[in-house]
């Protein structure tokens, strides 16, 4: 299973990644391409740390990415049982935010130490005037990856400190916060650098980033920036350039089959191979807490009523994502009853034949999809709605909607942040979109949401070494 990722996952990190004690992570990398790749580059072996440390590194794409980005939405809850994680309950859930508490840290100091190692690699090929395509292509990889971590941070703590540079001391990384304007300019020219530079796909290197890729968050950039034309323009080089599809099968998506489908423009490469395991506990985390055969994971993340009740009658979606007690797994087996929860995240849920396989039950082997076709589909229907074009952003629209075997529709706002919700119900779009549509407030006030609540305290811990440089965001 998952051949083609084996390279990826098997080489040694970069500097500041993390030390493993298993020879399989540390070994070094080949030092030639396979299957008629591109060339390698100088920086093959650090690029590839990258996307090794994207799944190793705390507060990535660990646990914390499902609490910031969707226990905080009307979507999801903690779940679990009552006492587990309730105190990270009471901070996310419940948007009594911790300046001081470990998950802040893991978001900020996971994503930073991510960001220095993209900027090791990018200042090394500058530094040695690295001219060669191969290189080029690895520079473009990092600013890619470097786009994508403040990216994630912009949304979560707002003005945030742009670290360029190569980091060897602490001191090195003390910066001011920079305004969301000049966040946003630095992620647009990674992007657009990445864009130019790199390949349409990596068939042998699945996980990989892409042209497609870079275009996709620069139309998301563009979105959250509701610069309308400028984000129809970059979906639609994804969307023409006829690299991608929706997969006909929605909960495909979410097994093991789905995994590098012609729907994926990026996601985190999980693999089980030889009883070792290449993941995190993103998945297993939000498996289904039961015991014995239904010992399926932690039980955190779990929809809510308010999403289970938004799906239209006949959304396929429905099934797809939620896991109800007393009704069928899909393969033929009857959640109990009587556990923590009433309803568990169906995404996370895997084939029982493929746990047997394996010979565990917690999901160790689905990667984690950061960047569907669907939703580079929605952000062009909603550029182009908002550009006047009604024609066109239906037809994006529709294109989403009868893959979930709905009646086509005309495209509104309204229409759009419905077809949102219920495609990415539990993927963590849900908050961020309030957020930017101006609806948090109206939509999350009554489970304790206030307009400060948008951007997370930075951690105190960054505020305190950073002796006066960076400032706390208002009101905390």
């Amino acid at each position: 299973m998952k051949r083609s990722i084996i390279y990826i996952l098997t080489l040694g990190a970069s500097v500041l990644a993390f030390n493993s004690c298993n020879d399989f992570l540390d070994r070094e990398p080949i030092g030639v391409a396979i299957d008629g790749e591109l060339p390698v580059g100088g920086m093959e072996e650090k690029v590839f740390g990258l996307y090794s440390k994207m799944r190793t590194q705390a507060g990535i794409t660990n646990w914390t990415k499902y609490w910031f980005q969707s226990i905080r939405s009307d979507d999801a809850a903690k779940g679990s049982s009552a006492t587990d994680a309730a105190d990270i309950g009471a901070i996310l859930d419940n948007f009594q935010y911790s300046k001081t508490h470990f998950m802040g840290n893991d978001n900020w100091n996971g994503h930073y130490s991510l960001i220095y190692d993209c900027n090791f690699v990018i200042e090394t090929i500058k530094n040695q005037n690295l001219t060669d395509n191969a290189s080029i292509i690895n520079d473009a990889e990092a600013r890619a990856i470097r786009a994508f971590c403040y990216f994630e941070l912009r949304r979560d703590f707002g003005e945030i400190p742009l670290v360029l540079n190569i980091v060897n001391t602490p001191q090195d990384a003390i910066k001011a916060k920079s305004t969301i304007t000049e966040v946003d300019a630095q992620i647009k020219s990674d992007l657009e650098f990445a864009a130019a530079n790199l390949p349409i796909s990596w068939p042998s290197y699945r996980g990989r980033a892409t042209k497609g890729m870079a275009n996709a968050y620069l139309a998301k950039l563009a979105l959250y920036q509701q610069n309308w034309n400028d984000a129809l323009t970059k979906a639609e080089l994804v969307i023409n350039s006829g690299i991608y599809q929706l997969e006909a099968d929605y909960a495909k998506l979410f097994s093991e089959e789905g995994d590098d489908s012609k729907e994926v423009v990026w996601e985190v490469q999980f693999a089980r191979i030889a009883g070792v395991n290449y993941s995190n506990n993103y998945w297993e985390s939000q498996g289904v807490r039961g015991s014995g055969a239904w010992d399926l994971g932690w039980g955190f993340n779990v929809p809510t009523t308010n999403l289970i009740n938004a799906y239209e009658p006949g959304d396929k979606r429905k099934d797809a994502t939620i896991l109800h007690e007393g009704s069928s797994d899909g393969y033929g087996l009857i959640v109990p009853t009587g556990l923590d929860q009433p309803n568990w995240n169906k995404k996370a849920y895997t084939n029982p034949a493929v746990r047997t396989s394996y010979g565990e039950n917690k999901n160790h082997w689905t990667n984690i999809k950061l960047l569907r076709y669907s939703d580079v589909l929605l952000m062009a229907a909603e550029a182009a709605l908002q550009t006047g074009d009604v024609t066109k952003a239906t037809t994006y629209l529709n294109m989403v909607r009868t893959r979930a075997g709905l009646a086509n529709t005309i495209a509104t706002l309204a229409a759009i942040k419905q077809e949102r919700r219920v495609e990415f119900g539990l993927e963590g779009e849900r908050f961020y979109d309030l957020v930017r549509w101006g609806d948090a407030t109206a939509v999350l006030g009554s489970l304790g949401y206030a307009d400060k609540n948008k951007f997370y305290p930075i951690p105190q811990t960054a505020i305190d070494q950073a002796g006066g440089v960076l400032v706390q965001n208002p009101n905390y």
